[in-house]
């Protein structure tokens, strides 16, 4: 019988020992650390579903970051949106203030302080958060508005605002100083006032007239250039029949001027002597109206032309007016209106254009087609021969994109786009196409614009005038919206958009009213000495300027880009919601897999610190064992 060496039972307890020490250093490195192991095999079979955990936790930190961030652009655009109401309110209750009283220096309290607002409007659109220029688009590296100085005034080799206006009211009031309207001498019979030309933009535009003249002939505004005459061949008129020539302005406003047959003496305003022949009373009239006209284009009109001029400078969008045309009425050849059928045979009672569309012409808008059928037409590539000519142009805008409605005002068509750049209309029937006004291709000029021809008062056309121009806004204008212009991703499969530009409409109507109320100054001179007509070509601007403030159906408001941020912010803060609680439940789920109880650990280091305690006596004891100790 053979005894085992006591060297061999030693040895299984020493690996024993050294088991129970490795696993004690782990348990401490677990109790230290926090975590299960050091690497991704001693985490456990779990360790898969804790990486994508971790990987998700990593993007949901990022985009919390990049909500911090846009949060905080968006807050400091909407303090200057607030800032910009602010100036909007202030301006237009200084323009709306009555009476308008004119300083020393040819404008009202109202005009100076638009002035600094001006000035203080460029500061807030240059605001800056960062690096990031706020109210520029995507180009966030530059400003985005030349200096106020710039804007009016201009540089020594661009034009400023206030030489556009000025370029603008010679073009409007033309030579004679009349708006551009031509009347008869006082020896003529009929007594006729016309345009001075068919295609030009400037000027006062005759809408129509109306009359109670008693055995006076009064014809509508028609020909070309369009033109109404009166004529006392009949007899005088009696004291207290009045006559009321009514005029578009270039500004979209209308004016009239109202004159009442009087034999009284003196003449009262706005009358005109009944003289007691044709050619007397002719002749008076064409005296009073003569002077009305004149104050009118001094006023009124020097005024619309004001704001005329700061949308050519202004504004990007562009139109393309033809020429006044009459429709086929054999009885009256009224002006054609939006009303007015796109076809149609002549009547005494009809209303269609001249020469009408057929079944089958086409007229092409930026490349694409409407075609004219009998009927059925619903989408906006067709329209009926028989619809009005302001469904066709509805149809023309929904494919040219414009957010300025086509209109028809005293027999002119006016298109809209918003970019010039690439806008052109025709059509296969050229007759049809000259009945509405046009001929050839129809083009709109680039803003911003500038009168064309010298000189200035006989010019009929305006002109791209951005190579000596001063261009007011220098940020991006890409295509796509404002908003579009920055754009981030919050959520693994959501974004938002809070891009912002001083160019947008709500801000550009600000920035063009406040400077044009600022431009322009009115002094007395030799033909106004007392400065009353000084005085009311201001009150006249203030009233267009205040009522270009006042917020209009469909057109955007300040408050409505502050709504757009605010979408965006509800947009964030919802996703900060979701992804806090995903946040919770991811961790959650990282803790579980890759950490530890601390309780569990220390009451398992007691418990192995026990078996080593053991185990250190068990070895103590069998160190000591001899042969004769085992016998």
């Amino acid at each position: 019988m053979s005894i085992s060496s006591i060297n061999y039972g030693s040895s299984l307890l020493g690996l024993s020992v050294r088991n129970i020490t490795n696993q004690l250093a782990d348990l401490s490195t677990q109790l230290s650390s926090g975590v299960k192991s050091s690497t991704y095999a001693g985490m456990g079979v779990d360790e898969g579903f804790a990486v994508a955990a971790r990987a998700q936790l990593s993007n949901i930190a990022a985009f919390t970051t990049t909500m911090t961030h846009v949060n905080t652009i968006i807050g400091a655009a909407n303090t200057a949106l607030q800032s910009l109401q602010s100036i909007h309110d202030t301006v237009q209750s200084g323009a709306s203030a009555t009476p308008q009283n004119v300083t020393s220096a040819g404008q009202s309290v109202g005009q100076q302080n638009a002035l600094s607002n001006l000035s203080a409007i460029v500061g807030i659109l240059n605001t800056q958060v960062g690096d990031r220029y706020i109210f520029s688009g995507s180009a966030t590296n530059q400003p985005a508005m030349a200096s106020a100085d710039d804007i009016l005034n201009g540089t020594s080799t661009q034009a400023g605002l206030k030489q556009v206006i000025s370029e603008r009211q010679q073009a409007d009031l033309g030579g004679t100083g009349m708006g551009r309207l031509v009347l008869s001498s006082s020896a003529t019979i009929p007594l006729t006032l016309s345009e001075d030309s068919a295609n030009s933009p400037f000027g006062f535009k005759l809408d129509s007239v109306s009359s109670s003249l008693t055995n006076a002939t009064v014809t509508q505004p028609q020909g070309t250039p369009t033109a109404v005459s009166v004529d006392f061949t009949a007899g005088d008129p009696n004291p207290g029949d009045k006559i009321t020539f009514k005029f578009d302005l270039p500004d979209g406003t209308t004016e009239a001027i109202q004159l009442t047959a009087s034999n009284t003496t003196p003449l009262a305003a706005n009358s005109f002597a009944i003289g007691g022949s044709p050619a007397a009373t002719t002749a008076n009239l064409q005296s009073a109206l003569s002077s009305a006209i004149t104050t009118l284009a001094s006023t009124s009109l020097k005024a619309a032309s004001a704001i005329a001029a700061g949308n050519d400078f202004f504004n990007a969008a562009s139109v393309a007016t033809g020429s006044a045309v009459s429709n086929n009425n054999s009885a009256t050849s009224a002006r054609i209106t939006g009303a007015t059928l796109l076809s149609g045979t002549a009547s005494a009672t009809s209303d269609s254009l001249g020469t009408g569309f057929a079944v089958g012409n086409t007229i092409t808008v930026n490349g694409q087609t409407i075609t004219f059928v009998a009927s059925g037409a619903t989408d906006n590539t067709h329209v009926n021969v028989t619809d009005s000519v302001q469904t066709l142009l509805s149809k023309i805008d929904a494919l040219s994109g414009t957010s300025t409605p086509s209109t028809v005002i005293a027999g002119r068509v006016s298109l809209h786009t918003d970019d010039p750049a690439s806008f052109s209309v025709s059509s296969n029937n050229a007759a049809a196409f000259a009945a509405l006004g046009f001929s050839g291709t129809v083009t709109a000029p680039t803003p911003p614009l500038r009168v064309s021809g010298s000189p200035l008062g006989s010019a009929t056309s305006l002109t791209n005038g951005s190579a000596n121009t001063v261009a007011w806004y220098t940020g991006n204008s890409g295509p796509g919206s404002a908003r579009s212009t920055a754009s981030v991703q919050i959520d693994s499969a959501q974004s938002v958009q809070f891009g912002a530009q001083a160019n947008e409409t709500a801000i550009r109507t600000l920035v063009q009213q406040t400077a044009v109320y600022a431009a322009v100054s009115a002094l007395p001179s030799a033909s106004d000495p007392t400065g009353q007509i000084a005085a009311q070509q201001i009150g006249a601007l203030s009233q267009r300027v205040a009522a270009n403030l006042t917020p209009q159906l469909g057109r955007q408001t300040i408050s409505d880009i502050q709504t757009d941020f605010a979408n965006a912010q509800t947009a964030m803060k919802d996703a900060g919601a979701r992804q806090t609680q995903a946040k919770a439940a991811l961790q959650s789920l990282v803790d579980h897999t890759e950490g530890i109880s601390q309780d569990q650990v220390a009451s398992e280091i007691l418990q192995l610190q026990n078996n080593l305690q053991a185990s250190y006596q068990t070895t103590s004891m069998l160190s000591q064992l001899s042969l004769v100790k085992f016998l």
